[in-house]
């Protein structure tokens, strides 16, 4: 049998050619393929507009005719940036 790369006449059952290294048969697995990451900066970015709005709504409940609300709503906003930073500190130690 010869080389596919090379052209050297190597054995019949060899696995590679022991000259140039290259393999006889094809691959019987592909890799996994590489999936891009998403840019970590936005959701932290995202997180951190929540938290400014949050404390927005905060300061804006101290004027405001029903306070309640507003703070209900603050809280919301807070807790929406609280859980977007502990699933980002979860997914990253995976």
């Amino acid at each position: 049998m010869q080389c596919r790369h090379c052209g050297t006449e190597i054995a019949d059952k060899a696995i590679v050619c022991y000259r140039c290294g290259t393999a006889t048969t094809d691959p019987v697995r592909r890799p996994v393929p590489v999936v891009a990451r998403r840019n970590p900066l936005l959701s932290l970015l995202v997180a951190a507009m929540l938290v400014l709005l949050a404390l927005y709504m905060g300061y804006a409940s101290q004027t405001a005719a029903q306070p309640d609300r507003w703070r209900v709503v603050a809280g919301v906003l807070a807790g929406a940036a609280l859980m977007i930073v502990i699933l980002r500190l979860v997914r990253r130690r995976r």
